[in-house]
């Protein structure tokens, strides 16, 4: 009775949400496990079990790094609770996966790796991809636990280079197995280590000065001024009523009789403040005037609808080029433009009429509402995005696991199968939940000090930065950017935490590495033991 009493209170002491995930993740894992057996025709049961394992392992973790990186800044700066994080991840993330995660996948990722040389066995190029799946994993696990958001991708391509050079040593000898790896590909990546920061940096910085110069310091100068109307509104009350009670009875009345004239006349349609009687009345017309010149919400109302929409328009740009890339809509250029214009005016116009709405509000809630909406609405652009291509560095290496178990032979592509990409959408939020809260404090606080127009800035800039790197051909990580573009708040700030930052840029230069070791240590492994 003492053991089960126990152990009722450590359940009550798991959050309920820990509890739903944690099972969530049991029972997709188990139904796509046995939807896998079958799929396979029960062939190599060990090794379908174990490359489950490491592709689910591999999603659990991407979830903890790359999802948790991507919601830090709307976490960090109050404009989502981790729950409702989590919510929306759940949503866009899992969407994006399902919807334009690809019906195929190509079997070498980024083809850092030229394996047509060699006679690779099939069951060979199972435990390439199996090995780079687990180093991946277990890097981003030892990252996600530091706080340090690193690239997913740059982790799988380490560990396919890992296994596929001792495989090559293995066939061919040494001299021969380095001259499979593309080496100009690695260049590229050692390039975006540097590039993709200081591009990230470089349009956060200057977008968000331009913010802060023109709505953020503004709105801090009108509300000092409102205040101090308000003061001067306050005092004039208090002189008038300290007056007024020096008065005798009768000219009380009558200077009740002329300020409730006053009163009356301010009413009129075409009042003039020369009809006014009391002295109280035409000071108290004069510091309105004064609050009316202010126009507190004049860049509310014309400079955050346009910020809006040239968001809206990157955002809906990066899904139709870079999330929705993978479903081939058939649109021409010209059509997806167009479809970005009409995205970009239907935001300007709700965000113009939302600004108009909140007048009656202070300015500091007004600005935390209206940026706090434009932030959700890139983060949830930048979830779907993610899920539709970074859920392929897990299901590409074992899609491509998958369909050699099933055809024993090594195609150049893979299916990928709705119920493997659900499965691994949802380790991708259980990880999220799990192991994302570290990484998530480094992006949304550590790093600097978040604000909802600071955190929108740096999603924005971001995936400005992505869309146009993708088009002008320059290689980047999205993850690099991100970083960059939140240290780019922080110099404009004058809070950046250089001393974190220097760790982190550490880590980047040692993912793909230390995921190569991994993995060749893995395939030695595998290799041996089947």
């Amino acid at each position: 009775m003492s053991e089960l009493a126990g152990i009722n209170q450590m359940v009550a002491r798991i959050p309920k949400l820990s509890l739903f995930f944690g099972g969530l993740l049991l029972l997709t894992s188990v139904n796509f496990i046995q939807w896998g057996l079958d799929y396979t025709s029960y062939a190599h049961v060990a090794l379908f079990l174990l490359a489950t394992f490491f592709g689910l392992f591999m999603a659990f973790n991407i979830g903890g790094n790359d999802v948790a990186n991507s919601f830090g800044t709307s976490v960090g700066a109050g404009t989502l609770s981790l729950q409702q994080a989590l919510a929306v991840a759940a949503i866009f993330e899992v969407s994006g996966a399902m919807i334009a995660g690809g019906e195929v996948t190509a079997t070498i990722r980024s083809g850092i790796v030229d394996l047509s040389s060699m006679p690779v066995e099939p069951m060979q190029f199972a435990y390439i991809m199996m090995s780079a799946l687990l180093a991946a994993a277990l890097w981003l696990l030892y990252a996600t636990k530091m706080g340090y958001p690193v690239s997913t991708t740059h982790s799988i391509i380490g560990g396919i280079v890992g296994s596929s050079i001792v495989l090559g040593i293995v066939l061919q000898g040494a001299g021969s197995a380095l001259s499979l790896v593309k080496w100009g590909e690695i260049g590229s990546i050692a390039l975006s280590w540097v590039v993709s920061p200081v591009l990230g940096g470089i349009v956060s910085y200057v977008v968000f000065q331009a913010i802060k110069k023109h709505i953020l310091l503004y709105n801090e100068q009108a509300t000092v001024q409102l205040k101090q109307i308000k003061a001067e509104k306050k005092a004039l009350k208090k002189a008038h009523k300290t007056a007024f009670e020096r008065l005798n009875e009768l000219e009380r009345v009558s200077f009740a009789v002329a300020m409730s004239r006053d009163a009356e006349a301010r009413l009129d349609a075409d009042f003039s403040p020369d009809d006014l009687e009391t002295d109280y009345y035409r000071q108290l017309h004069q510091i309105e005037r004064k609050r009316d010149e202010i126009d507190a919400f004049h860049a509310l109302q014309v400079y955050v609808p346009l910020i809006a929409a040239g968001g809206a328009m990157i955002i809906t740009a990066m899904l139709i080029f870079k999330g929705l890339k993978n479903m081939h809509l058939g649109l021409s250029t010209l059509n997806s433009y167009l479809i970005v214009l009409m995205v970009g005016a239907a935001v300007w116009m709700a965000i113009y009429i939302l600004a108009r709405t909140l007048r009656g509000q202070t300015l500091d809630r007004s600005t935390f509402l209206l940026f706090s909406w434009m932030q959700v609405f890139t983060a949830s652009g930048f979830a779907f995005s993610h899920g539709s291509n970074d859920i392929a560095n897990a299901i590409g290496p074992f899609a491509a696991v998958l369909d050699v178990l099933r055809s024993g032979d090594v195609g150049s592509t893979a299916p990928v199968p709705t119920i493997a990409m659900f499965a691994f959408g949802v380790a991708l939020i259980a990880g999220l939940w799990f192991i994302g809260k570290e990484v998530i404090a480094t992006v949304g606080t550590n790093l600097t000090e978040m604000h909802p127009a600071s955190g929108f800035t740096a999603e924005l800039s971001a995936a400005g930065v992505v869309m146009g790197a993708s088009a002008l051909g320059i290689p980047v990580s999205s993850t690099h950017i991100l970083i960059g573009a939140v240290m780019g708040i922080g110099l404009v700030n004058k809070q950046a935490n250089w001393d974190l930052m220097k760790p982190i840029a550490l880590a980047w230069v040692i993912t793909l590495p230390a995921a190569a070791i991994l993995s060749a240590l893995t395939y030695l492994v595998l290799s041996n033991i089947f």
